[in-house]
């Protein structure tokens, strides 16, 4: 049996769940007397922060942007005015590995909202269908960003075995899996992939170790179905993605029910799907921004804050009868990583899922860069076939298919084996040239 259940199973209505929502969103804005960055924003706006009548009443308030969170820490160092709270009620510190400025975004909690993010991941696990002899193992580094940070300390809470993994070699980690018979692995998409191939050069199968589940977060991968596919088929493992935030907290988990799609949290958030150019509200099954107002994180919240997300809201019931909304696909991408290549409109996520239809490449990165004052795309491609004649016919295969399902060209290389980078923690696989 699963060792927790998310906090309202068996599920509420939909009525139910609005009203819940309702709640504590009245009671987040009425902490907001004391957060001079929100107080500010919704005296602008010509919107108190006392009490909405209605659930709808939420797009009443304005966005929030990175672009502000940053402004914001720029005026006032080190943290910026977001808190709701005296400084000295701040236990825990959290940062994002950059932004535009070259500055990360610095986030503060309190021990009350630490304590509400582990609540998210007692949820989290039960949608992925956790149980209580699973034994966790997370690869990050244990630096600032917040990563998995929450997710270790609500796996510990929940009772279960966990090790720390940061700092290790690739090597290391591997025997670790083994020696402490891990069933579930926490890691970005591509460092599985790492993993995977690193055991393969070791002579080992990691589809016959211990690992069951693989919790993937920080990239697209864990939806695209192409990428899922080597994941599973690597590990021998179920795959299930995770979204969260350092802005907003860890919020959505793909479910036992609903493979390949992301759970949002609805009790802990008001999530929206905006026209990233309007802003206005999509119609669902279209693609648009996803926008989250978290309602746990009363010291240091974030009210319709803007992700950058790209999703699309799933339109069937969901089979186990959760009414919380899900992202068909996982996010998609970023609106700022939206490509134009002569004239067509591509999402990163869409090429690594026509790559990755190729078993023969291990790894690829994508170069865009102006030709003739137009952009281009360069694909480079590692792949472990030996022979010219396989690989010339690898490249060509490749191209062609990109020019077929995309409708431009690009110039598809190979490389050297090992001359791409590994990535551990995001990867970057799209540079700018």
């Amino acid at each position: 049996m699963p060792i927790s259940q998310p906090a309202n199973y068996p599920w509420p209505t939909k009525p139910e769940l609005r009203l819940q929502q309702l709640e504590k969103l009245q009671k987040l804005l009425r902490s907001l007397r004391r957060n001079s960055f929100y107080e500010n924003r919704l005296q602008t706006e010509n919107q108190s922060s006392g009490l909405l009548g209605r659930f709808e009443d939420v797009t009443k308030l304005p966005f929030t942007t990175k672009a502000d969170f940053v402004s914001d820490q720029q005026v006032s160092p080190p943290y910026g005015s977001n808190l709701s709270l005296p400084i000295a009620q701040y236990a825990r510190v959290h940062q994002t590995s950059g932004t535009s400025t070259g500055q990360p975004l610095r986030w503060l909690d309190t021990g009350e909202s630490w304590e509400w993010m582990l609540e998210c991941w007692r949820q989290i696990y039960g949608l992925m269908g956790v149980t209580a002899d699973d034994r966790f193992c997370f690869t990050f580094s244990f630096g600032p960003f917040l990563g998995f940070w929450a997710g270790f300390e609500g796996a510990s809470r929940l009772g279960h075995f966990c090790v720390a993994a940061g700092g290790l070699s690739s090597e290391a980690r591997l025997q670790l899996i083994d020696d402490h018979q891990i069933t579930v692995l926490a890691c970005t998409p591509s460092y599985a992939l790492r993993l995977a191939e690193v055991a393969k050069q070791l002579g080992k199968n990691p589809a016959t170790s211990s690992v069951t589940k693989l919790l993937v977060a920080g990239e697209p991968g864990g939806s695209i179905p192409t990428t899922r596919a080597l994941l599973s088929e690597a590990w021998g493992a179920r795959v299930f993605d995770h979204w969260g935030m350092t802005e907003v907290g860890p919020l959505a988990s793909e479910s036992v029910a609903c493979p390949g799609e992301l759970t949002l949290l609805e009790t802990e958030c008001i999530p929206e799907i905006i026209d990233p150019e309007t802003g206005q509200p999509v119609e669902p099954g279209t693609q648009g921004e996803l926008v989250i107002t978290n309602l746990g994180r009363v010291s240091s919240p974030a009210i319709r804050y803007r992700t950058g997300d790209l999703v699309v809201a799933a339109t069937t019931p969901a089979p186990d009868g959760c009414p919380y909304l899900r992202l068909a696909g996982g996010v998609l991408g970023r609106t700022d990583d939206l490509l134009n290549i002569r004239g067509n409109k591509i999402l990163p996520s869409a090429i690594e899922g026509l790559i990755r239809e190729f078993r023969e490449v291990v790894e690829y990165r994508i170069v865009v860069c102006e030709d003739r004052a137009m952009r281009h795309l360069q694909i480079e491609v590692e792949s472990h076939l030996s022979t010219g004649d396989q690989l010339a016919g690898l490249i060509a295969q490749l191209a062609s298919e990109i020019k077929r399902r995309f409708h431009f060209e690009a110039e598809v290389k190979s490389v050297e084996p090992n001359t791409l980078p590994r990535f551990e923690m995001k990867a970057k696989r799209l540079v700018w040239k």
